[in-house]
């Protein structure tokens, strides 16, 4: 059997990390975006776990990013399978587009169907969330996944309490000037210190209060690059609601004009709001 699953990806626009008693509970509150394009994964069986993660560069070019990936294949030793997997996007890795959970949701939600292992989507999302925070990959990515919409997460961990508006209707761009690695960021203390500094006081209520309270926090936490800011600079100019996308070094803003806005700074990745989580898309016996 290869079984075909996909999940959406996530921009966080501010975050703050919980430490709880294990990493069921250990994650984040803060507010991003679901958006599409995501991830999409194929799977089928294997005597041996294999990995192959894919950057899909349109025109036919495709982009072998990586044969490996511990978090994946921590999840897959976890639940005892082996599997081949392979994982396909188009947004580029590592750049502060959540797609380390993505593609852990996708990959589960397909070995799940393909080895009939019975798993419902919160144990899917239980196994993902704590792998993540195993390897520090992320800390509320995957609980913004399991459904769509602009989210704000003011409890941690899948269980936390996340409140969904899909109120977002317009495009999303966004430019990606490389990595910031994620675990240099959430593993240090100092950095972690700066960035509960600037969390908002208040829960944005609108979608203009989300990116207005993204574009602060960014630069608060100290985490803004000299890149960053001048595309935050050029979009505040010309009225264009604009963050960081969090953790990568990159920008996202929203709205018609957002595009052309960006266009000069480099690749312009277009997207848009999803409106569900994870879920299979084809089964071939």
């Amino acid at each position: 059997m290869i079984v075909s699953a996909y999940c959406p990806s996530h921009i966080s626009g501010y975050f703050r990390r919980i430490s709880g008693q294990d990493r069921s509970a250990t994650g984040s509150t803060g507010a991003g975006i679901v958006i599409d394009p995501g991830i999409a994964v194929t799977v089928s069986p294997a005597t041996r776990t294999t990995i192959s993660i894919r950057q899909n560069l349109g025109r036919g070019r495709i982009r072998q990013v990586s044969d490996r990936s511990p978090p994946l294949e921590s999840a897959l030793q976890r639940i005892g399978t082996n599997a081949r997997v392979i994982t396909e996007c188009t947004l580029p890795v590592g750049a502060g587009f959540g797609l380390s959970a993505a593609a852990l949701m996708a990959t589960l939600t397909a070995v799940n169907r393909c080895a009939d292992l019975g798993l419902d989507p919160h144990e899917i999302a239980k196994i993902a969330h704590e792998t993540e925070v195993e390897h520090r990959t992320g800390l509320g990515d995957v609980a913004a996944c399991q459904g769509g919409g602009r989210v704000v997460r003011t409890g941690a961990g899948i269980d936390g309490e996340i409140h969904r508006y899909q109120d977002i209707s317009g495009p999303i761009c966004a430019v990606s000037f490389g990595p910031i690695p994620t675990p240099s960021v959430i593993g240090s203390a100092a950095q972690m210190t700066r960035v509960d500094a600037a969390y908002p006081a208040t829960v944005p209520a609108t979608v203009e209060e989300f990116f207005q309270a993204s574009r602060l926090f960014a630069q608060k936490s100290g985490l803004v690059t000299p890149e960053v800011m001048r595309v935050l600079e050029a979009c505040a100019a010309e009225g264009i609601p604009c963050g960081m996308t969090m953790l990568g070094n990159g920008v996202f803003a929203c709205g018609e004009r957002a595009g052309s806005v960006l266009r000069p700074f480099g690749h312009v990745f277009q997207c848009r709001m999803a409106t569900e989580g994870p879920r299979i898309t084809g089964v071939n016996p």
